[in-house]
C-alpha cells in the first residue's frame, strides 16, 4: 500500500506542479504582474485562514489512520467526521464574509496598486474570500482520505482539478475575460465541484454503521488535547512562512510583490515533491506507533527521510545553480528572469532546508507530540518577526529572502536535535550523515561540476534545456547512490526487472 500510494501521490504532485507552473507566464501576459501580485495574496490568505481550521484536519486525519489501523469504531469515527464538518462550515462562512466586509479596506489602506483601479481590487478580494472558504472545507475531506489511506483516488481527483483549473484559467482569460474577476470567479466553480467529489469520496470510503454521523461533543473532547497542539504549531507555522508575504505585500507595490510572488510559488513547488512523500509515509508512521513496531518505525523514517533529500535536494540544488536558466527557459522574458533569479536561489535554500524538517514532523506527530514544535516555533517568532521589521524596509524582497533561509537552518541545524532527546533517540547522526550530507553533497558536487566544466549559451534555448536536463538526471542519480537505503531498492528493482526480462 505504501508503495502504491507513494506512485500515485507522486503522479499526482507532479501533475499539479506542473499544472500550477505552466500556466504562470500566460497568467502574466492576460492579467499584468499587478493582478498576478493579487494571485500571490489569495495564496498567503489561504495559507493564513487555515489557522482557523484549529487544528481539526489534522486531528481528523491521525484518527481516520487509527481507525485502519483498529481504532475507533465505525459509529464514532462518522460522528467525529460529522462534527469536524459543521464546525468547518461555520468557520467558511465566516471567513467569507468577514473578508467582503474588509475588502475595501484593504483595497485601500493595505495595497499599493498603480494601474488596477481601487473598485476593482476590492472586488476580487471579495470574491477571493468566497472561493478561500470553499477551500477551507475541503481539507476536511482531504486528510480524511488520507488517512483512511485512499492516497490513489486523491491523487486522481486532485490531478483532474488542477488541470481543470489551469487549463480552464487559460481559456477563460484568453477567449472570454482577461480580467481578475474571472480568474477567481473559474476558480470558485472549481472548488465547488471539488467539494462535492472529496464529500462523497470520503463517505463512500467509510464502513456503513447504526445511523448517520451526528455532531458529537464526546467525539471532539476525546482528541481535543492533540487538536489543541495542532492550533499552536499551524499559527507560528503560518506566522513563520507567511509573514513575509503579508509583510510585503504592504511595504512593496503590487507589481514588485508580484516579482517576489512568482519566485515563491516556484520554490514553494519543491513541497509537491516532499508531499507525497510525507503523505504517503505518515498513516505508516502512525500504524507502527499505535502497535509498538519500533523497528518497522526507524526503517520507515530513515527511508523517507532520505527520500525527501534525494528528491526534494536533487531539484533544489539544480535550481539554485540554474535559476536565471530556468527562469529564462520558462517564462520565455530574459527581463523578468534577471529581476526574479536571486529571490528564486535564497528562497529556495530555505525551502530545501524546511522540507528536510518534515519526516521529524510527521514522526512527533505520529507520536502524540505536538509541544515541541509549538516551543521551536515560539523561539522562531521572535527571531522572523523583528528581523522582518528590521531588514524589509532596508533591503526589499531580498532581505525577507535572507531571512527566510536563515531561519530554516536553524531548524535544521538546531531545534531537530531536542526532537532525539525524546524519541528516535540513537538515530540522529544517522539521520544527518546517512539521510542528510551524504546525498546533499553527491548532488553539489555533481550539480556543480556540471555547471562549472559546461557554462552553456546565454542565447541558444535548446542548449539551456538539455544542460538542465542533464544535470537533473546525473545530479538526482548521485544523490540516490549515496542514499544506502534507497540504493539497495535501486539495485532490487534493477535485479527483479533482470530476472524478469530474463524468463
Amino acid at each position: 500500500m505504501l508503495k502504491r500510494n507513494l506512485i500515485a501521490n507522486y503522479l499526482a504532485q507532479g501533475w499539479i506542479a506542473v499544472m500550477g507552473l505552466a500556466f504562470i507566464p500566460l497568467y502574466i501576459k492576460y492579467l499584468g504582474i499587478e493582478a498576478y501580485g493579487l494571485i500571490g495574496l489569495f495564496a498567503a490568505l489561504t495559507a493564513w485562514l487555515s489557522l482557523f481550521d484549529i487544528g481539526m484536519t489534522s486531528m481528523l486525519g491521525r484518527e481516520m489512520a487509527r481507525f485502519t489501523g483498529g481504532n475507533n469504531s465505525p459509529q464514532s469515527i462518522r460522528d467525529l467526521l460529522r462534527s469536524v464538518e459543521i464546525i468547518a462550515i461555520v468557520i467558511a462562512l465566516l471567513i467569507a464574509g468577514g473578508i467582503a466586509v474588509g475588502s475595501n479596506w484593504i483595497a485601500t489602506s493595505w495595497l499599493t496598486a498603480d494601474n488596477l483601479p481601487v473598485e476593482v481590487v476590492a472586488q476580487a478580494l471579495g470574491i477571493m474570500g468566497m472561493v478561500t472558504a470553499l477551500r477551507f472545507v475541503e481539507n476536511v475531506y482531504r486528510s480524511s482520505i488520507v488517512g483512511l489511506q485512499r492516497q490513489v483516488v486523491l491523487s486522481f481527483i486532485n490531478g483532474a482539478m488542477a488541470t481543470l483549473r489551469g487549463l480552464g484559467a487559460v481559456a477563460i482569460l484568453a477567449w472570454l475575460s482577461p480580467t481578475i474577476h474571472a480568474f477567481f470567479l473559474w476558480q470558485g466553480l472549481l472548488s465547488i465541484l471539488t467539494l462535492v467529489i472529496l464529500g462523497a469520496t470520503t463517505y463512500q470510503a467509510l464502513p456503513q454503521s447504526q445511523r448517520n454521523g451526528r455532531f458529537s461533543l464526546d467525539a471532539m473532547r476525546g482528541v481535543w488535547r492533540f487538536a489543541g497542539g495542532i492550533i499552536g504549531i499551524t499559527f507560528l507555522a503560518l506566522l513563520l512562512t507567511q509573514v513575509d508575504k503579508i509583510l510585503l505585500s504592504k511595504l512593496l507595490s503590487l507589481s514588485e510583490y508580484g516579482f517576489y510572488t512568482l519566485a515563491t510559488v516556484v520554490a514553494s513547488a519543491l513541497y509537491q515533491l516532499i508531499g507525497p512523500i510525507t503523505t504517503a509515509f505518515y498513516p505508516q508512521f502512525c500504524k507502527f506507533y499505535e502497535r509498538r513496531e519500533e523497528a518497522l518505525l526507524i526503517d520507515a523514517y530513515h527511508k523517507g527521510a532520505q527520500m525527501v533529500t534525494v528528491i526534494a535536494g536533487s531539484a533544489a540544488i539544480v535550481l539554485m545553480l540554474y535559476a536565471k536558466t530556468f527562469l529564462s527557459l520558462w517564462t520565455q522574458d530574459a527581463a523578468l528572469a534577471d529581476k526574479v533569479w536571486p529571490l528564486l536561489a535564497l528562497l529556495m535554500l530555505g525551502t530545501l532546508l524546511n522540507g528536510l524538517m518534515w519526516v521529524p514532523y510527521q514522526t512527533q506527530l505520529a507520536h502524540g507530540w505536538t509541544s515541541l514544535s509549538v516551543k521551536i516555533n515560539l523561539i522562531a517568532v521572535t527571531f522572523i518577526v523583528p528581523a522582518l521589521l528590521l531588514i524589509v524596509p532596508r533591503y526589499g524582497a531580498i532581505g525577507a529572502a535572507w531571512v527566510w533561509a536563515v531561519l530554516n537552518s536553524g531548524y535544521v541545524f538546531i531545534g531537530v536535535h531536542f526532537m532525539y532527546r525524546r524519541i528516535l533517540t540513537r538515530e540522529k547522526w544517522r539521520w544527518y550523515i546517512q539521510d542528510i550530507f551524504k546525498p546533499l553533497a553527491a548532488a553539489i558536487l555533481v550539480a556543480s561540476s556540471v555547471y562549472l566544466f559546461w557554462p552553456g549559451s546565454a542565447d541558444n534555448w535548446l542548449e539551456q534545456a538539455v544542460q538542465l536536463t542533464l544535470a537533473s538526471l546525473l545530479t538526482i542519480a548521485s544523490a540516490t547512490w549515496a542514499a544506502g537505503l534507497l540504493r539497495q531498492e535501486v539495485l532490487r528493482h534493477i535485479r527483479h526487472v533482470w530476472l524478469m526480462m530474463r524468463q
